[in-house]
């Protein structure tokens, strides 16, 4: 019980630094102009649009001045020794090829990606690290996340005053933050090319998603409510996803409607009858504590005569792929995809083989 309330905790607190916010959800693409009214008009488009894709490519290049959060940072012209305190980015940089590099993490990606990364690989909480043994350690550079900021004290300060570039990623609210997030992680560590790659091939299923998606009649879409806890007498209340997140977004590509996509909160936290009262088509979990977490959801009291439960229209998705803001929540958002619309979906497959995301039982 422990162990399910310190994971949902860690996921809402990283969720919350959305809120305490450093604007990193900004504009990444460039849209070409779609038209020309003459062949002279057209040769100064594409000029222009040339311009712009080169001026772009360039800025990803770049060696970042400033880290996720707007601080200023000196990023080390050569970067051989990375410490990463979120799964996220660890996760990241081990598909950046750079696993070698990470001399130390946060438990959380030690227990994660434990076959990708040094055997004994030194390992800190994220909420309070040991910045004694960070500092000896000597890294070029420190990724954080924003759960390491969320007590509102900086945890890592004493690393920052020993002259080691601590570069902080607060967690993005929308799928082009998270893009901007790869590409700053990729210009850090001299990686911008291949971090370019990750985002092109992301953008490319989101945008085939969204093309089904959009194609949903409006009377057909469903409504999802996606619950990241499962309610039991001591802990009833459910969390959920508001507008305003990744989560919402990528039910809406979908083509579906998220049930609490009209809270003002980003991550609200539902009562049972609130839940039961958005009469959803569809519910999606991501809570991996819960033991045969879909048979408890459809056998809860009070939910009989809600339209997923009673079509058996409760699923599960993998709560590493979701929660964790990379490249991966395209696998999580095709999984959830063919769960809601088996059939639109039938033939669309993720760019990554590897996919992690665990299939529902009826």
């Amino acid at each position: 019980m422990k162990k399910r309330f310190l994971s949902l905790m860690m996921t809402l607190s990283l969720s919350a630094a959305i809120l305490a916010g450093c604007g990193n959800s900004g504009s990444m693409a460039s849209t070409a102009a779609s038209t020309a009214v003459s062949a002279e008009a057209a040769e100064v488009t594409t000029a222009d649009t040339a311009e712009s894709a080169s001026t772009a490519q360039a800025q990803s290049q770049a060696v970042p001045i400033k880290d996720r959060s707007g601080n200023a940072i000196t990023v080390p012209a050569q970067v051989s020794s990375i410490i990463s305190m979120a799964p996220s980015t660890t996760q990241l940089l081990i598909d950046l090829g750079l696993a070698d590099k990470i001399v130390a993490c946060d438990t959380n990606s030690a227990a994660q990606f434990a076959d990708s990364l040094t055997k004994d690989i030194p390992q800190f909480d994220m909420m309070t690290p040991d910045q004694e043994k960070i500092v000896a350690l000597k890294p070029d550079l420190v990724f954080t996340s924003g759960m390491s900021s969320s007590s509102g004290t900086d945890v890592f300060q004493s690393v920052r005053d020993a002259g080691i570039c601590v570069a902080d990623i607060p967690s993005s609210s929308s799928i082009e933050g998270i893009q901007e997030d790869i590409q700053f992680v990729g210009s850090c560590v001299g990686e911008s090319d291949a971090a370019s790659a990750i985002v092109t091939d992301m953008q490319k299923t989101v945008d085939e998603i969204k093309a089904i998606g959009s194609s949903i009649p409006e009377n057909e879409k469903k409504t999802v409510l996606y619950e990241m806890s499962t309610p039991t007498s001591d802990s009833p209340t459910i969390y959920s996803c508001g507008k305003d997140t990744y989560i919402d977004e990528i039910l809406t590509d979908i083509g579906a409607v998220n049930a609490a996509g009209e809270q003002t909160d980003q991550w609200p936290a539902l009562t049972e009858e609130a839940a039961v009262a958005m009469k959803p088509d569809v519910i999606i979990t991501s809570d991996n504590y819960t033991e045969d977490v879909v048979n408890v959801l459809l056998k809860l009291s009070g939910w009989e005569n809600v339209p997923a439960v009673q079509n058996k229209a409760v699923y599960t998705v993998d709560a590493n792929l979701i929660s964790q803001p990379n490249q991966h929540v395209t696998e999580a958002m095709i999984d959830m995809a063919k769960k809601i619309y088996p059939d639109q979906y039938a033939d669309i497959q993720s760019a990554a083989s590897d996919s992690a995301s665990s299939e529902a039982s009826n």
